[in-house]
């Protein structure tokens, strides 16, 4: 069954929770129950900005689009890394783990973008407040999410490209719960060192790029808190920031383990830790974040919350 490529493989093994047959039932059930929490908490999110007027603001647009964008993420995986846990050999087609690592690559670029973009809307929103209003018109808005979308899928289309025009031709099994970049990458039967480099640098400039980008709108608004003359202006204009920030650190944190690091470190069982959490902890904690810490979110969930319950009434 050999394909045009001249590869010879047609399905790949995932080796990922293999080695822990007697908690494959138990992660199953507390994995099913994370991927139910993280797709209720977005589509709170989403529903609860779509309908609280207070919250058509360009901040919460760009949290609807994110969580939008999380939760096609984690579908592009975590359905099926279920469904392996209760077969006793976990494969996927060739075409499939194709299909499976653009679409996860192309919305986790995406994600870099948005978080970008969250952090340029946050430095308008505190060192231009006067502007803002024109500055973020839902014009620029909605061309910035295009964008981010567009931008996220192109670079996948390229670390796509890179890794399937690879020969595989002889090991099969993937040291991964899912097709990701290195774990294939040690499959090929040949070394493509000017794709690895492309690979690479197209890394280094979702992931680093954007966090440098993030960390000049930080640093531009920590340089106007330092300026606000008040204790409890300074507070309210960095809890404006602080939900933002604690999602930026814990994504990037992980992108910038797994993928900025040589690949002869790359070990099964730190990363399957690694991305478990980049997979499920980080897509959770986006709603438990901007939800717990965020009072506009808060106010606004009790007001659809109240309705609900007087409805119900009636």
């Amino acid at each position: 069954m050999k394909r045009e490529n001249g590869s010879v493989v047609t399905e790949f093994i995932f080796v990922g929770f293999s080695s822990y047959p007697d908690l494959q039932f138990p992660l199953f059930v507390v994995f099913s129950i994370m991927y139910l929490a993280i797709l209720a908490g977005n589509i709170i999110i989403i529903m609860t900005i779509r309908r609280e007027s207070s919250l058509h603001i360009p901040m919460y647009f760009f949290l609807a689009m994110l969580s939008t964008s999380e939760m096609c993420y984690t579908l592009a995986i975590i359905p099926n890394m279920l469904v392996n846990l209760l077969r006793e050999k976990a494969t996927i087609s060739f075409i499939g783990c194709a299909i499976q690592m653009y679409t996860f690559l192309g919305f986790g670029s995406t994600n870099c973008l948005l978080l970008t973009v969250m952090g340029y809307d946050r430095y308008v929103c505190i060192c231009k407040p006067l502007h803002y209003p024109v500055l973020m018109n839902q014009s620029l808005c909605t061309k910035l999410v295009v964008f981010s979308v567009t931008a996220g899928f192109l670079v996948s289309v390229f670390y796509s490209f890179f890794v399937f025009t690879l020969p595989f031709c002889g090991p099969n099994k993937i040291n991964h719960f899912f097709c990701d970049l290195a774990p294939l990458l040690e499959l090929a039967c040949a070394r493509n060192y000017i794709g690895e480099a492309v690979i690479f640098l197209f890394c280094v400039l979702v992931v680093v790029f954007c966090f440098l980008l993030i960390l000049l709108s930080y640093l531009l608004i920590l340089n106007t808190i330092l300026k606000i003359p008040t204790r409890d202006g300074k507070r309210k204009a960095f809890s404006t920031c602080a939900s933002h920030l604690i999602v930026v650190v814990v994504h990037f944190g992980c992108a910038s383990i797994i993928y900025l690091r040589p690949q002869s470190r790359y070990t099964l069982k730190e990363d399957t830790l690694i991305s478990v959490t980049y997979t499920l902890v980080t897509p959770l904690l986006n709603p438990v974040v901007y939800t717990l810490r965020n009072k506009d979110v808060q106010i606004a969930l009790k007001k659809s919350l109240g309705r609900s319950t007087c409805l119900q009434k009636i």
